[in-house]
């Protein structure tokens, strides 16, 4: 999504999804260590190859929004298993998960809607994309 972002000029879109990917990142490095801590195996399995083209900037947002909300019920699963099996200490590790996704589908929302106003306007969008370029990463 960063590299769509970048090749249709729209730098600080780019620079919001990097970072966004890089928290993704970070959030799966503790997952990975906190199974390994917890005497688990971390085994990969391959994953679906991202798409690398879309309509417009309005496309690829819905589908970020989207993607937010399928993390936010695979974390919402693992939360109710955790519970289920009784495992206090991976329901507290997923309790910042929970909270976390509340944030991250805010922030996907928010942009979405702020597109959505902004229809086909070139001026709105050079705002909006303006905007995402100043905004602080973790």
């Amino acid at each position: 999504m960063a590299s769509y972002f970048e090749s249709v000029n729209l730098r600080g879109f780019a620079k919001w999804m990097e970072a966004e990917a890089a928290e993704e990142q970070n959030h799966a490095m503790i997952f990975y260590s906190y199974i390994n801590e917890r005497g688990g195996r971390v085994i990969f399995d391959s994953i679906t190859k991202p798409p690398s083209k879309w309509d417009s900037p309005l496309a690829v947002v819905e589908e970020t929004y989207k993607h937010e909300q399928k993390v936010t019920a695979m974390i919402n699963y693992l939360m109710d298993l955790a519970r289920t099996e009784k495992d206090n200490a991976t329901a507290i590790l997923l309790q910042w998960y929970v909270n976390e996704q509340v944030e991250e589908e805010a922030s996907a929302s928010e942009i979405l809607e702020k597109l959505k106003m902004i229809g086909s306007s070139g001026k709105g969008l050079i705002m909006l994309d303006r905007e995402l370029g100043q905004r602080k990463t973790d």
